[in-house]
């Protein structure tokens, strides 16, 4: 059964676990809006107020997959849903953060003002003990992406209301300058859904950490 958690207290199991220098890697996951990133951030953030250096960002969205193949794949309205990332290169990428054999590795940060993943835009060195992974499918329970659960150490899910979703998500595209027409054909007819998709066809968690 999935314990009910804070910042702290993840944290502190984080740190504890990488005390001897040991690679830690925990996924964090939760539907869009949900706060994840946030979340993963501050968490970090946390960590190396402690210990400067002792942890770091994979964002999961660095792995979409490029509008040049999703609009001729008829993929684009659907942006954000399991099949539009490249699950593959994020499974290579965990497994050479895992072996630690070279002094860094470059992953890809998702720029969501201009809809594009940046190749290379964060290094993340070997002396890095934890790895804080977030994103939407990290624990879908359906391949692909259930070849990801064996490289996370420590898993937690964010739970969030659904009026909360929709109150942040809504505020995210009014941010952005959609149209009322855009935003709610990207709520109902992709947001939402993948919402309910990753807290109907995830994994139990480790941890849930409920953000209201």
């Amino acid at each position: 059964m999935a314990e009910a958690a804070d910042l702290t207290r993840i944290a502190d199991i984080l740190e504890a676990r990488a005390a001897d220098g040991a690679r830690v890697i925990a996924a964090i996951a939760g539907a869009p809006g949900s706060g994840k990133s946030t979340l993963a951030e501050k968490l970090v953030g946390k960590l190396n107020a402690r210990q400067p250096g002792l942890a770091a960002v994979l964002p999961m969205d660095g792995y979409h997959y490029d509008d040049l193949y999703l609009v001729p794949a008829g993929l684009r309205p659907r942006k954000g849903a399991p099949m539009t990332f490249d699950v593959g290169g994020l499974f290579h990428t965990l497994k050479r953060l895992r072996a630690r054999d070279e002094a860094e590795v470059a992953v890809p940060v998702f720029d969501r003002k201009i809809e594009i993943a940046r190749a290379g835009a964060r290094l993340i060195p070997r002396e890095t003990p934890v790895i804080v992974v977030e994103g939407n499918w990290l624990l879908l329970k359906q391949a692909p992406w259930d070849r990801l659960r064996p490289m996370f150490d420590v898993t937690v899910m964010v739970d969030v209301p659904e009026h909360v979703l929709r109150a942040r998500l809504r505020g995210r595209w009014e941010r952005l300058g959609l149209s009322e027409a855009e935003i709610i054909e990207k709520l109902e007819e992709n947001d939402l859904p993948n919402g309910r998709w990753v807290r109907d066809g995830s994994i139990a968690a480790e941890f849930v950490v409920r953000n209201s």
